[in-house]
């Protein structure tokens, strides 16, 4: 059963041979573009197109005026790639609404964890974005309500919003720089410890599911189950 188109767009052919069977491989339908201006084209065309993987580098038109176009138009999930680690590059595409970031060389076992984790967070993921279970614990976020073994875990809204994003991203390694960017919504300046004090607390509500909150030392925090 096929989750999803998804539209990869790259001027390498290699690379978008390796990003496509991958996700072919996880039951995603893919459509290939060579640079910028086929993007657009086939986006405009495919109303199906449920998330766009987008290198910046591109002749015709790069991934940034390919952003700003379907931006103007488009909340659609966009993951950007790019050969070059600029904090610059990563601040212009958050500025863009991009909703991932991601250096070559990457893994695509990676890629494809960073796609599902934003289908997710979009409500486009399969499982219907609005209510997630994972390891035993249930998220209701229209609901605002956290449930484990059928008791409910009174959280506050940082503490859900926190705990919300480690369900989404189940898996994946987080930084403390991520989850304040996604958690806090970029607009916090302050000390990125206020994470750790945080995810404490969290951890403790939990009770025995707090477990499965693993630190990743030097790095941050990933959810396991």
């Amino acid at each position: 059963m096929e989750k999803g188109k998804i539209l990869v767009v790259d001027d390498e052919g290699r690379m978008r041979k390796l990003v496509k069977d991958f996700l072919q491989r996880e039951g995603f339908e893919v459509r290939e573009a060579a640079d910028g201006s086929e993007a657009l084209d086939i986006f405009f065309s495919d109303k199906d197109i449920a998330l766009i993987i987008l290198d910046v580098m591109m002749p015709k038109m790069d991934g940034w005026q390919v952003c700003r176009e379907i931006r103007s138009y488009s909340k659609v999930p966009i993951i950007m790639l790019t050969a070059r680690a600029d904090e610059k590059d990563e601040l212009q595409g958050f500025d863009l609404g991009v909703d991932e970031y991601i250096s070559k060389p990457f893994s695509p076992k990676i890629l494809v964890a960073r796609v599902e984790a934003v289908l997710r967070r979009s409500g486009k993921g399969g499982d219907g974005g609005e209510v997630l279970d994972v390891g035993g614990i249930h998220l209701d976020k229209a609901a605002h309500m956290v449930e484990i073994d059928g008791r409910t875990v009174d959280l506050s809204y940082k503490e859900f919003e926190l705990l919300a994003y480690f369900m989404e991203n189940r898996g994946i390694a987080l930084s403390r720089e991520k989850i304040l960017n996604n958690v806090w919504n970029y607009d916090y300046f302050g000390d990125a410890r206020t994470i750790d004090t945080h995810v404490k607390k969290l951890r403790s509500k939990l009770g025995d599911k707090g477990d499965l909150i693993k630190t990743i030392w030097g790095m941050g925090y990933k959810l396991e189950a």
